[in-house]
C-alpha cells in the first residue's frame, strides 16, 4: 500500500516512537486517528500535525479495556471514512528482577505480581485485542489490502530485568507469525518491528554516564531515532509480499 492511501490508527501514539510513527504518516499524506490516554500530548500532536499534507485526529483509549478498544475501531474508521492499517505502538515498562538479595540486609525481595500484569496487560493483551477487533472490521468490510505493525522490541530475546517485557515482546511476535497465517485469507497481513535503544523520554531520562555504559554493546555505539524505526514501519506498510517476519533494528546488538 502507499502511505497516502492510509488510514491508520497508531496506539500510544502521542509521545515517543508512537508520537513520531503519527507524524511521519501524516507528512508522507496519510490519514492517522493517534489513539491514547493523554489528551495533552494528543491534542499537540493533532496541532503539530496540521501543516502537514494529512491529517490527524485523536482518540483516547485504554488497550486493556476490550469495549474502549472495540469502540476506538468503530469511531476511528467512521470518522476516517474507512480503516486499513494499525501500528500497535502503545506499550509499558515495570522492570525488576525476578527475584533479588539485598546484600546488606539479606532480604529477598520479589518482582510483585501487580508489576507482571501491568505489563502483559498492555504489551501483550492490548495488542491483542486491537488485531482481533482491527481484523474483524477488516473482515466485516471487504477492506483488502489492510496490515498490521506490531512494535517488539530486541528484549524479547531476554533482557535481565525485564521478565514482564521480555515475555510480552517475545509473545508479540510469536502472535505476529500466528495472526499473519490466519488472516491471510483475508487479505490483512501482519508484521513486526522490534526495535533496540531509541532516543525517547525514557532513554533521555536516564544518567548520561549509564546510557554510554549501554552503548557500549551496540556496534554503531549510538541509540536510534525514533525516525530511523519508523523507516522498518513503513516497509512493512509498503510492501504487500511482507508478513509473518519481525524485522530488528538494534545498530547490531545482540541480547
Amino acid at each position: 500500500m502507499q502511505l497516502p492511501d492510509l488510514r491508520a490508527i497508531v496506539t500510544g501514539g502521542a509521545s515517543g516512537m508512537g508520537r513520531a510513527f503519527t507524524l511521519e504518516l501524516a507528512r508522507a499524506g496519510a490519514t492517522v486517528t493517534v489513539a491514547d490516554l493523554d489528551e495533552d500530548k494528543m491534542a499537540a500532536v493533532v496541532a503539530e500535525a496540521e501543516a502537514l499534507p494529512g491529517s490527524v485526529r485523536s482518540q483516547r483509549v485504554n488497550v486493556v479495556e476490550e469495549a474502549e478498544v472495540a469502540a476506538m475501531i468503530e469511531e476511528s474508521a467512521a470518522a476516517m471514512g474507512g480503516l486499513n492499517a494499525l501500528i500497535n505502538n502503545a506499550g509499558i515498562f515495570r522492570d525488576g528482577l525476578l527475584v533479588k538479595k539485598d546484600k546488606a540486609t539479606g532480604e529477598l525481595k520479589k518482582m510483585s505480581l501487580s508489576k507482571w500484569n501491568a505489563v502483559i496487560a498492555v504489551d501483550l493483551t492490548g495488542p491483542f485485542l486491537c488485531t482481533r477487533e482491527f481484523a474483524a472490521k477488516m473482515i466485516e468490510t471487504g477492506t483488502t489490502p489492510s496490515v498490521v505493525v506490531n512494535i517488539s522490541s530486541l528484549a524479547r530475546y531476554g533482557n535481565p530485568g525485564q521478565s514482564n517485557y521480555s515475555a510480552a515482546k517475545a509473545g508479540l511476535v510469536a502472535d505476529t507469525k500466528l495472526w499473519a497465517q490466519e488472516l491471510a485469507r483475508y487479505g490483512v497481513r501482519v508484521g513486526a518491528v522490534a526495535p533496540g535503544f531509541v532516543d525517547t523520554p525514557i532513554l533521555q531520562g536516564m544518567r548520561p554516564e549509564v546510557l554510554e555504559n549501554m552503548l557500549k554493546a551496540v556496534p554503531l555505539r549510538r541509540v536510534a531515532s525514533p525516525e530511523e524505526i519508523f523507516l522498518a514501519v513503513r516497509f512493512i506498510l509498503e510492501c504487500d509480499y511482507f508478513t509473518g517476519r519481525c524485522i530488528d533494528v538494534d545498530g547490531g546488538l545482540r541480547m
